[in-house]
């Protein structure tokens, strides 16, 4: 039963991805190996062109016209102990050219396959061995168009025993021992494409753009272009991307690949990559670049305000200073009325405000003078002021003797000889009258 399930659920996976994505083609699925050389962010404005920049002169394509000499082989000698070496060249051959033999005595005892670069077989074969072909030999590969460089060493001693021929690895090249006087074939075999295959350049060139859209993965990334050095082209997606995509036709011939595209819109934004693949070199590289879209800025308005009285304009007259243009952005403009009108309220508002504090406080110390100057003048001292006492006290010292006709009047004058009179402080009862 678990098998069953697996196979239930892999099969409904499959389906949804073959629902979800139906147009969509693998960007680089055979080639996952691509080395990202460059990530740009760019910025355009809505309706305007684009140029993404993918240039690389590596991609060059040209016809080799000298007989395809940028592919050699050569084999060099070096003869020497502990690392003092001294080297000579023994041979060498073009892909498309004839061997070639250094020295004279070496003529017809040294030489390689007429079809090495046909079969990949660059072995140096030895005729005659003396003991002044002993050591390291070395096998050059030589790709200038690609720039690769190969090469393989191989030590060989010579023997006069039968016994003491052999072959071994010392753990950095091959070691042989051969008898002195016979033939040896020092191996370099390399059937690597590069070296064989020489009509099959610009079949294997080819530059592709795709495009991701904002959370699509690398690998659902939308096939836009394939150009091939060869001339073909492919577009892909609807008529109107393929419209608006493009790139030169002589891309190949001048080493850029750049994507022009026209009549941007909002939807355009995503990832493009672009990916130059020369499978002849073995160059794979990948160029990325972050596509943004904004809005335009919005149009200037010109506004022609002429004035009501003006005379009839000359046509045969110059310009005439009676119309005043003047240009008012739309949005700007009615931004700073709404702002102009705030601030002048916010400024009112201040200005009211401050009125209303300095006509406070000057009240308050208006207020506060009056109470100040009314305190100073009602607080007066009493005792400044002199008083006439001389008849109060004769009257006091005075015995009076009446005779008092009933005990009424004998009463009050008892009353006024018993008790003197009352100390009263003035000042005291004017300061609690006035300072209340």
């Amino acid at each position: 039963m678990e098998p069953a399930s697996r196979f239930f659920w892999c099969l409904l996976l499959l389906l949804q991805e073959t629902l979800v994505h139906p147009y969509s083609v693998p960007a680089d699925a055979a080639n996952l190996e691509s080395v990202v050389v460059s990530v740009l962010n760019v910025t355009a404005k809505a309706g305007s062109q684009m140029v993404l920049p993918c240039k690389s002169y590596r991609m060059v394509w040209t016809q080799d016209r000298l007989n395809d000499r940028q592919r050699v082989v050569h084999w060099d000698l070096y003869r020497g102990q502990y690392g003092d070496y001294n080297s000579e060249r023994l041979c060498d051959m073009y892909s498309a050219g004839e061997q070639r033999v250094y020295s004279g005595y070496n003529k017809g005892r040294i030489f390689m396959p007429d079809a090495a670069f046909k079969d990949g077989n660059f072995s140096l074969v030895i005729k005659d061995l003396a003991e002044s072909d002993e050591g390291v030999y070395s096998c050059n590969l030589h790709h200038h168009y690609c720039h690769l460089y190969e090469t393989v060493k191989i030590q060989l001693d010579i023997t006069t025993k039968v016994k003491g021929v052999k072959e071994y690895w010392d753990g950095e090249k091959a070691v042989i021992v051969a008898l002195q006087g016979s033939t040896v074939e020092l191996p370099c075999i390399n059937r690597n494409h590069i070296w064989t295959d020489r009509f099959d350049e610009e079949d294997q060139q080819v530059v592709h753009w795709d495009r991701q859209p904002p959370g699509v993965p690398h690998d659902r990334a939308d096939r836009l272009i394939d150009l091939y050095a060869s001339g073909e082209r492919r577009s892909y997606g609807p008529l109107f991307i393929r419209q608006k995509m493009d790139i030169a036709e002589r891309a190949f011939s001048q080493g850029d690949f750049s994507l022009k595209i026209s009549g941007l819109e909002a939807a355009d934004k995503g990832t493009y990559s672009c990916h130059l693949h020369h499978h002849y070199c073995g160059l794979h590289e990948r160029r990325i670049f972050q596509v943004f879209v904004v809005e335009p800025e919005p149009e200037t308005k010109v506004v022609n305000v002429t004035r009501h009285n003006a005379p009839a304009a000359d046509p045969n007259a110059g310009r005439g200073h009676n119309v005043i243009n003047v240009i008012i952005p739309e949005s700007r403009a009615h931004f700073f009325q709404q702002l102009g009108y705030i601030l002048a309220t916010l400024l009112l508002f201040i200005l009211l405000l401050i009125l209303v504090v300095l006509v406070t406080r000057k009240r308050r110390r208006r207020s506060f003078e009056y109470n100040m100057k009314k305190c100073d003048q009602k607080d007066m001292n009493l005792r400044e002021f002199t008083v006439d006492t001389t008849d109060l006290a004769n009257y006091k010292s005075e015995d009076i003797k009446l005779d008092y006709k009933n005990n009424i009047l004998k009463e009050k004058a008892e009353h006024s000889v018993r008790f003197p009179a009352k100390n009263i402080d003035l000042d005291k009862d004017f300061r609690k009258e006035y300072c209340k």
